[in-house]
């Protein structure tokens, strides 16, 4: 190392960062959370200027003129449009380094990626963030990342199995001696989750609504297992047979009944997952549990549904939001746990 790379680290906060589908958040060193945003960029295409990130754009989806547009840069975990991946990173780069009067900020990063990211996937984001202004890039897990941030014992010779759900993707391992064991990764999740709201109130009721509207109605009254207070809410969209605005009311059984197909592949995913995972790991399983994070983990019922199906105890992880940058933020301040658990393109 030299003097140089020492003092650009002296200027620059370390970071983890959950390069999320939904939302992307930023953990500093000694900082806690920083960065909590939707993953979303708003840019004028006439003069290819950026307008807005993070909140600012996400309330922009839908509503914008021509020339601008509003861009989801991430699509189920993978980069879809690198330039402007980039141009978010650099702005939640510079959002965290604001208060450090500084013209160098060279952090080290520690990013969650997909399991089943191939090795082009792992560059292109390597490079985004190497472009975007990081010093040293290590990727990781998302998977190993949300075990770590849900404090498991990772490195032990005992089985963990989480469930990680976020917006794109579905993370479903089993990890052993810090390694993945056995792992499944989906692009059902909490998109997939909104989607089939979308879907399920077009063909019942002919009426089309948003996305942001689906997520409001998948949050307030949605679940898999039957409520106990069963619940309602009102939906507002442009009816189809009409084209003009209409409202009605649906229950939470008929959100159920939505949402049921990406439950029932979740669960299937699972199952599949503890049929090939070695005898000695899936006894350690039953033993211990299987953890959930990610947002997807906050749909009401849903641990209830999984324990039901495979007749093991599920635990919802403390604030699964935010398990996956919490163990890369522990990755950055624990260098023998990052070195053990690194993905290799990240450790030149």
């Amino acid at each position: 190392m030299t003097i140089f790379t020492k003092l650009l680290g002296k200027f620059s906060h370390d970071l983890g960062i959950d390069l999320g589908t939904k939302n992307t958040l930023v953990y500093v060193v000694d900082k806690g959370l920083i960065v909590n945003e939707p993953s979303v960029v708003a840019i004028n295409k006439r003069t290819n200027e950026i307008l807005e990130v993070g909140e600012a754009a996400k309330r922009m989806v839908g509503k914008t003129p021509g020339h601008i547009e509003a861009i989801k840069p991430l699509v189920d975990g993978v980069i879809s449009d690198f330039e402007v991946t980039e141009k978010m990173l650099k702005y939640f780069i510079q959002k965290v380094h604001a208060e450090n009067f500084t013209l160098i900020s060279r952090p080290r990063v520690v990013i969650g990626i997909p399991l089943d990211l191939t090795e082009v996937e792992k560059k292109a984001v390597e490079d985004a963030a190497k472009s975007a202004g990081a010093r040293k890039v290590y990727l990781i897990e998302e998977a190993m990342a949300a075990a770590i941030g849900a404090r498991l014992p990772v490195t032990e010779a005992t089985a963990t199995m989480i469930v990680d759900i976020g917006g794109g993707t579905t993370e479903i391992a089993v990890i052993s001696l810090g390694g993945v064991v056995t792992w499944k990764s989906l692009k059902s999740a909490g998109n997939e989750f909104d989607n089939n709201i979308i879907e399920y109130i077009r063909e019942e009721f002919n009426i089309l609504i948003g996305e942001q509207l689906a997520e409001h109605i998948k949050i307030t009254v949605g679940s898999a297992v039957p409520l106990e207070t069963p619940s309602e809410i009102e939906v507002r969209g442009r009816d189809l047979v009409t084209g003009l605005p209409k409202a009605l009311m649906v229950s939470d059984k008929q959100i159920r009944e939505a949402l049921s197909r990406t439950v029932v592949k979740i669960i299937d995913n699972i199952k599949t997952i503890l049929e090939t995972t070695p005898p000695e790991l899936v006894s350690d399983i039953y033993e211990r549990g299987i953890y959930m994070s990610g947002g997807g983990a906050l749909l009401r019922g849903l641990d209830k549904a999984i324990s039901a199906a495979t007749k093991i105890p599920v635990k919802i992880s403390e604030d699964p939001l935010t398990c996956v940058v919490r163990g890369t933020g522990i990755l950055l301040t624990d260098k023998e746990l990052l070195e053990k658990v690194v993905l290799p393109l990240g450790s030149e």
